[in-house]
């Protein structure tokens, strides 16, 4: 009778508190459930104190010790981190933190002139005010973590100078950006009608299209340098290879990512007929700044245009070689171009569109079936390598928690990709 009479009790509540109660019921049963599988893979971490013996050709015991702390801190981190979005998330709704920050929002409209009847002027000064929050309170976090876990581990190439430019940069860009597509949004949704969600969905998605074709062009340049790869045979090979399966490529850029961080990454972008594909120089063994201070540290003479910032990243990173050779850097764009080539990317932004843990599973199919397009180019050898290189450039830990990788990675563990791999692997 007591849990009957609870439940009556409930019902009967006015329907905000009702509707109040249950986004704080389920933010915290998710915040809940992502804790228990984070906590599962955490002991992942802990008790997998060995290499398997699965990867103890590939994998030395340092490489693996390096990881596993990496990934115990990042755990650790993500934690704390998470525990406190989730309590101040609820501190804000408990003590009225949006409807405050609306109140202010019309406050500060009327200084300006702006009365009531201006909704749109007035929200968007509530989402400035909202961001600006977000970021002075994520700020202590994101410093924590760039510099302290990424610099214990290797990875941060940026000074305080440098993250707090571009952080106000972001800010700023992101600003430029958000306010005037939430401004015809709301819009939008005004002049709707009946059918204002279709309308609006309609535009959110033409928004997102347009922002991934002009991403790489008009946005990223704000914050790294993009320079065309030098012709040579890298080049012409990744032209060939590209040529072969119809790919309609048209530049070839390297991003200068070790200014910020020494972990490396590649991806195409564009639309139709113009498509770029952009590799990161810490992706690159050639061209990495960090082998090159390996080099100078050698007695070789380094690139004029490194020269100042040598100190510096000899300092956090010492005798690193990072990297892939030319013929695994060919493997890992065939694995791109196999997203390409299969669909998936058009296919993405569509299950996006649905539900985001669909779209993980479906993530993870893609990148198995990215890596047999690379084998169907012949690059299974140098795949499987670069992989091996990647993981331990990234100090990726290759073991995981079934349910954990099930939930949360798009991308496949390294054990899983490597041993579909070497099924048919070249010898």
């Amino acid at each position: 009778m007591g849990m009957w009479a609870s439940l009556d009790a409930l019902w009967e509540m006015p329907a905000e508190k009702r509707i109040f109660g249950a986004v704080l019921l389920f933010s915290w049963t998710v915040y809940v459930w992502e804790t228990f599988l984070a906590q599962r893979q955490r002991r992942i971490y802990k008790t997998t104190t060995q290499v398997p013996p699965e990867l103890g050709q590939i994998m030395d015991s340092e490489t693996f010790e390096k990881s596993r702390l990496y990934q115990l801190d990042k755990s650790t981190f993500s934690f704390w981190s998470g525990l406190y979005s989730e309590i101040e998330g609820t501190l804000i709704l408990l003590f009225g933190g949006i409807p405050y920050l609306w109140r202010l929002s019309g406050r500060f409209c009327g200084y300006a002139g702006f009365g009531p009847e201006y909704e749109i002027t007035q929200s968007l000064v509530f989402l400035l005010l909202a961001t600006l929050f977000s970021a002075l309170t994520g700020l202590p976090w994101s410093l924590y973590n760039t510099f302290v876990i990424e610099e214990k581990h290797g990875f941060n190439q940026q000074t305080l100078g440098f993250f707090m430019k571009d952080a106000i940069k972001k800010f700023v860009v992101t600003q430029c950006i958000l306010l005037p597509v939430s401004s015809l949004l709301l819009y939008i949704i005004k002049i709707g009608g009946d059918y204002f969600f279709i309308y609006a969905w309609l535009f959110t998605l033409v928004v997102s299209l347009v922002l991934v074709t002009i991403y790489a062009d008009y946005i990223a340049p704000l914050f790294d340098k993009f320079t065309p790869l030098p012709e040579g045979k890298l080049k012409e090979e990744i032209e060939v290879m590209a040529k072969s399966i119809d790919f309609p490529l048209t530049k070839v850029y390297v991003v200068e990512g070790s200014k910020r961080s020494s972990h490396s990454n590649a991806y195409f972008y564009g639309f139709f007929k113009n498509k770029r594909i952009v590799l990161f120089d810490t992706l690159l063994e050639e061209y990495s700044v960090l082998n090159k201070d390996i080099q100078e540290d050698s007695g070789m003479e380094p690139r004029k245009e490194d020269e100042g910032n040598s100190e510096e990243i000899k300092a956090k990173v010492k005798n690193k070689k990072q990297g892939c050779k030319n013929e695994e850097v060919l493997a890992v764009l065939g694995h791109e171009l196999g997203h390409w080539k299969l669909g998936h990317t058009v296919k993405n932004i569509i299950i996006s569109q649905v539900l985001s843990f669909c779209l993980t599973v479906l993530s993870r199919r893609f990148e198995f079936q990215a890596d047999a397009f690379a084998k169907k180019l012949g690059k299974a050898k140098d795949l499987y390598s670069a992989l091996i290189k990647l993981n331990k450039d990234n100090l990726g830990f290759p073991v995981s928690d079934w349910l954990f990788s099930m939930w949360h990675y798009s991308h496949p563990p390294l054990l899983e990709r490597l041993q579909a791999l070497k099924s048919t692997k070249q010898h």
